[in-house]
């Protein structure tokens, strides 16, 4: 008896462990409980996201104009994002909320909305949970490409870029298909070992923004050179404040550099955050739009600044070039030199050439294109397109 009981216990020992992990497993496992595509009436889209309100970047306008466009249509859009989870700040961006322990609760809501299909918009907590959630279910997922974090990590943290690539490229390999808001960019990432991509390009709305009262700033010393933006090292912000310009430089936003900016650069004129039709009025009150950063993937401010009749002066860099490819000169400048490229947008300025050529960049487009873009084995552009209401 003594000996049947030691040979047992291991066996005991090791089937109560196998159960236990077997009830941990139940509790975190999401449960299948739709089948992918279901449409009827438009379509159910997931976008999960770690950007968001009350964050003021490219990508959380993005996003949210896309869900605006697509419930236009009749479409239904879920939004899954850091406002839903307990989190803590990103050090040195506390803007940047930080998801904890998501897992769970991205896959109670993805089983209980029964989406069409899934978005995975960035690569942190929740981005990282939904993919886990599809990799287990064997469920299609698109990913998109919107923020270089290798940049922003080695700029902060000298972490090396190629780690940071290293990371996003395991990251979303798993997709469907990438989607990447320029070609220069999507070939730069082809290099870098990135495959499955597609093109998802940028709009402005061009209700909010358009040409309109310039009084505003006259109370500067003209012209008046602006930037709207996080005020942070990746931004290259200092590039702008020490160009030699003559009038006065007008600095839009918040950011973790701001005390430090406005302590070094005092004849700068620093308004914090501006929203809604008080961002619209200081574009148009401005006489050139500056974009020094190196890092965006697109730029959607430089759209904006355009739409409001101003030229924009930048670095022949991806964003820029893409978007003032083929522009009248009367649209802006690029140069090495960032200071000539603002004496020369200022000195060719056109705000008509300048609104006309931001008209190219239409969110219904850019909408239609994401549609198309959704990636189900079996199901082509024109299903989608047709499904979410949004054939041409």
């Amino acid at each position: 008896m003594k000996d049947r009981k030691s040979q047992d216990a291991p066996e005991r020992k090791k089937s109560a462990l196998r159960r236990l992990g077997s009830g941990v497993g139940r509790l975190t496992r999401a449960k299948p409980r739709f089948d992918m595509p279901s449409v009827d009436g438009g379509l159910k889209v997931v976008i999960c996201t770690d950007a968001w309100k009350p964050q003021l970047n490219g990508v959380v306008r993005t996003l949210d104009t896309l869900g605006e466009i697509l419930t236009s249509f009749g479409n239904e859009v879920l939004y899954i994002t850091p406002n839903d989870f307990k989190s803590v700040p990103l050090p040195s961006y506390p803007e940047i909320r930080l998801s904890l322990m998501p897992n769970r609760k991205v896959a109670k809501a993805l089983n209980e909305f029964q989406p069409d299909a899934i978005h995975i918009a960035t690569e942190g907590p929740i981005g990282r949970a939904a993919r886990r959630f599809c990799k287990r279910r064997g469920y299609p997922f698109t990913t998109s490409f919107h923020t270089r974090f290798p940049e922003y990590a080695n700029e902060r943290w000298k972490i090396p870029t190629s780690w940071g690539y290293a990371v996003l490229k395991d990251f979303h390999k798993d997709g469907e298909t990438m989607m990447v808001a320029t070609p220069g960019l999507m070939e730069e990432l082809e290099e870098r070992g990135f495959n499955r991509m597609k093109l998802w390009t940028r709009g402005v709305d061009l209700e909010q923004f358009k040409l309109g009262d310039r009084t505003p700033f006259d109370k500067y010393e003209r012209p008046v050179f602006l930037y709207v933006g996080r005020l942070a090292v990746e931004k290259s912000i200092e590039d702008f404040l020490e160009c030699d310009l003559p009038g006065t430089k007008v600095v839009v936003g918040e950011g973790p550099q701001r005390e430090e900016l406005e302590e070094k650069y005092p004849e700068a004129i620093f308004t914090g955050p501006k929203y809604g039709d008080e961002l619209t009025q200081h574009y148009q009150a401005a006489d050139v739009f500056v974009f020094p950063s190196r890092t965006d993937t697109f730029g959607l401010v430089n759209v904006e600044a355009l739409a409001c009749g101003v030229p924009v002066a930048a670095y022949p860099v991806r964003g820029p070039l893409e978007i003032l490819d083929g522009a009248p000169a009367g649209c802006g400048s690029m140069d090495e030199s960032l200071q000539k490229a603002c004496l020369t947008a200022y000195e060719n300025r056109d705000p008509e050439a300048c609104r006309k050529w931001a008209e190219n960049f239409s969110w219904e487009a850019a909408s239609r294109q994401f549609i198309a873009n959704l990636e189900t084995p079996g199901f082509d552009e024109e299903f989608w397109l047709r499904s979410a209401k949004m054939m041409d």
